[in-house]
Order: structure tokens, then C-alpha cells, then sequence
């Protein structure tokens, strides 16, 4: 992707997020480097008390609280974010119709039913309480859908459903249809609603997977040789993508450069994940970026808490990156939890700010590395200052066996 001319280069103009620890980017990068996690307990129906990330941000700045009722919570993030990415990139006005929403989901649908059959329950069963907002709140097109009704967009809308790479895969498609020239303008990233779902607590405790600590702000600890699963976390983020000619003619602020990205398959498992093709999808997005691993100075981890999950991605990463004395690795699931589908675009978020301040976030709630997990400069329990940070790598690998991988690199006006 390198040399492409202004028209084919896509570049990042705005972040909006919502976090468990953060409402906006600023927020978000000052918890990440002062390694303020805000994991806490809830009490989820049927589950009893579990660690969990409960996002905070308000609800009814962009739409009201009966619209807000009339959706769903994945909806209402989305709102919420969507517009934050407009603002942060100075958008007021923009063409409607040549503009594209493409949200990255794990799940959707489940929080919806789980509560319409628990409502139902209460009235022996009768499905005359079932409501009748249901099925367009359960389409799996609802997020995206709901953000094109509050801001009236009128160009393509659609979700892209990727277990946990969905947040990557639909930043990924954003920049495609942008260089296919099928929008102008691509409103694109990940929303999760997951901790409303007891089904998905369930299931991961099922699995031997669901975290558990005496303090929840320590219970996700990828890495530690003590850990012992998932934080399930809900969270959004939606990014602006632009062709670069058309953010310089604006006069845009440009955070980030995508530089190379890789999507491919295990072929494998339902669950367990596949190392030797996660090195392959590391390796065809640097070669795509025209890159050698090397040249990358930050590497988001996906490393979600679990035993052999945290593994497989050391044992690629070591691959891939053996020798690179610059590159320095780091974990934002230390701080927020799992996020899902938000979970990569969310990630990344918390690295961009590098770009401009040097610095890589540590990994926290690592005491005791597990030996299998060892890899050359793991950031841990501090920042790094680095004299520059020109490139950022972010893994985030999903269930039935799907992996992507974003590269973005600092705009340079050469």
C-alpha cells in the first residue's frame, strides 16, 4: 500500500469511544498511562456477582431518552460515539448520501431476547407481553442502522460480524469501499453490549474461561501466570476514515495513516485459537504495508486473559518479531476488559495518541509472567517514552478462527 496516490491513501480524521474507564479519547489515553483500570462488579440475572466493564457516558446528548428506549443499548453507544467522531474530526457538514457506516459486532440480538424471555417468565409465559420493537431491535444491521437515523445518513449502512476481529475488520472495510470510491466519507468501527447477555458469562464460565479476583479492577491479567479468563466489557468506538486528498482540501487534523491490514481463517476450531496463522495474518499485513517487522514501534496484543489464547499469540508474536530490539508490545484488556467487537478498534485508540506523545502504554496486572508468555519489550505496570512512535500493529483475533491485523502509521506530509 505503499506510493498509492492521495485518493487511494486512507487516513483517520476522528476517534469517538466509549470505554469502561473513559467517555472520550483524551479520557481514555490519561487512564491507559496512569494504569486506572475501573473494572468493577456487577450482579448479572441468573450469574449472581461477576467482574465486568460498565461503560459511563451520556446517554442523551445526541438523541433523547425515549429514543434511547425505543433502541438498544448497542444502538444507543453507537449513537453516541458516531457523533463524538464527526466532532473530533471538525465534520459539520457532509454529504449524507456518499456517506457509509460500517459497525463490527461479536454479538447482537442476545441482550434483546434474554430480556423479552425473562419478561415473559413474569407472566407465565404469555407472549402477548412480548413487545413489538423486538425484531428491529435484534436485526443484526440495528447498531449501524440506528446511528444512520440519528445523523440522517442516507448512504450504505451495515454490520460486519467477526467474533472478536470485528471491530478490525470493519475499520478495514471502511477503507475499502472508500478506495473503491462507493463513499466519501466512512463512519466505521466496533460496538459491544455484551454484559447485558448472561448467556455469554455463562457460557465462558462454562468453558473455564470467565475471569474471577477478589479486586475485579485486577481480574483481567493477560500474561500473569496467574490468570484465569475473560473480563467481559462493553464498549464502542467508531472512527472517520477519509481519502487523504479530501481530508488535506478540509484542512483535516489527520491522527493516523492505515498503512497495511490482513484478515484470514484458522480453518481449525470453534474456540481454540491457531498461532501459525496468526504469524501468517501478522506477516501479510506488514507485507501489504511494504513494512519488515522491524519497522513497527508499538504492537497492541489482543491476549484476552485465558491460558492458551495468551500462548498461541506469544508464540506468533515471538515468531514474527524475533530480533526487533525497537518494537515494544503492550495489552489494553489489562485495563478494560474484553470488549468484543469493540475490542480492536478500542484498542488501538488507546495507541494512537503515540503518535503525538511518545509514549506506550503499559500492560497492568501483571505480577508474575508466565513463562510461555515471555516476549522482548513488554511494557509492564509503567509507560515507555520513546523517542518517536511512527507505527503501531494491532492483533485482534476471534472465535470460529478469524484474525485481523491493522497497521497504521503517523501521517507524514513529505
Amino acid at each position: 500500500m505503499n506510493n498509492l496516490p492521495d485518493n487511494q491513501r486512507i487516513v483517520i480524521t476522528g476517534v469517538g469511544l466509549a470505554a469502561p474507564n473513559a467517555g472520550h479519547i483524551a479520557e481514555f489515553r490519561e487512564k491507559l498511562l496512569g494504569r486506572l483500570s475501573e473494572i468493577r462488579e456487577i450482579d448479572l440475572r441468573y450469574i449472581g456477582k461477576v467482574p465486568a466493564g460498565v461503560c459511563s457516558f451520556p446517554e442523551t446528548k445526541y438523541r433523547k431518552k425515549k429514543e434511547n428506549k425505543r433502541g438498544t443499548r448497542a444502538g444507543c453507544l453507537g449513537v453516541y460515539v458516531a457523533n463524538e467522531a464527526l466532532i473530533d474530526a471538525g465534520i459539520t457538514d457532509f454529504q449524507r448520501d456518499r456517506t457509509g457506516v460500517y459497525i463490527g459486532l461479536t454479538e447482537h440480538g442476545t441482550v434483546e431476547t434474554e430480556n423479552e424471555v425473562y419478561n415473559i417468565s413474569q407472566f407465565d409465559y404469555n407472549i402477548d407481553y412480548w413487545t413489538h420493537h423486538h425484531n428491529p431491535r435484534t436485526v443484526l444491521n440495528n447498531p449501524a442502522g440506528e446511528i444512520t437515523m440519528n445523523l440522517g445518513i442516507t448512504g450504505p449502512h451495515y454490520t460486519v460480524g467477526a467474533a472478536c476481529a470485528a471491530g478490525n475488520a470493519a475499520l478495514i472495510q471502511g477503507a475499502q469501499m472508500l478506495r473503491l470510491g462507493e463513499v466519501d466519507l466512512a463512519l466505521c468501527g466496533g460496538i459491544s453490549e455484551s454484559i447485558g447477555s448472561f448467556g455469554i458469562f455463562a457460557s465462558f464460565r462454562a468453558q473455564g474461561a470467565l475471569a474471577s479476583h477478589t479486586d475485579p479492577a485486577r481480574a483481567s491479567r493477560p500474561f500473569d501466570r496467574d490468570r484465569n479468563g475473560i473480563v467481559i466489557s462493553e464498549g464502542a468506538c467508531v472512527y472517520t476514515l477519509e481519502r487523504l486528498d479530501q481530508a488535506l482540501a478540509r484542512g483535516a487534523k489527520i491522527l493516523a495513516e492505515i498503512a497495511g491490514y490482513a484478515i484470514n481463517s484458522d480453518a481449525k476450531d470453534f474456540v481454540l485459537p491457531y498461532g501459525p496463522r496468526q504469524v501468517q495474518c501478522m506477516e501479510l499485513a506488514l507485507n501489504r504495508a511494504g513494512m519488515a517487522p522491524a519497522d513497527i514501534d508499538i504492537l497492541n496484543t489482543h491476549a484476552t486473559g485465558t491460558r492458551q489464547g495468551d500462548v498461541e499469540e506469544c508464540k506468533a508474536i515471538r515468531q514474527v518479531f524475533e530480533g526487533c530490539g525497537t518494537t515494544y508490545i503492550n495489552n489494553t484488556k489489562s485495563h478494560i476488559g474484553h470488549a468484543m467487537g469493540a475490542a480492536g478498534v478500542l484498542e488501538l485508540a488507546g495507541n494512537l495518541p503515540a503518535f503525538d506523545d511518545g509514549l506506550v502504554h503499559p500492560t497492568i496486572n501483571l505480577d508474575n509472567i508466565d513463562p510461555d508468555c515471555e516476549l522482548p519489550n513488554l511494557v509492564v505496570n509503567a509507560p515507555v517514552q520513546l523517542d518517536e512512535v511512527n507505527t503501531i500493529l494491532n492483533n485482534s483475533f476471534g472465535m470460529v478462527g478469524i484474525n485481523s491485523v491493522i497497521i497504521v502509521k503517523k501521517y507524514k506530509n513529505l
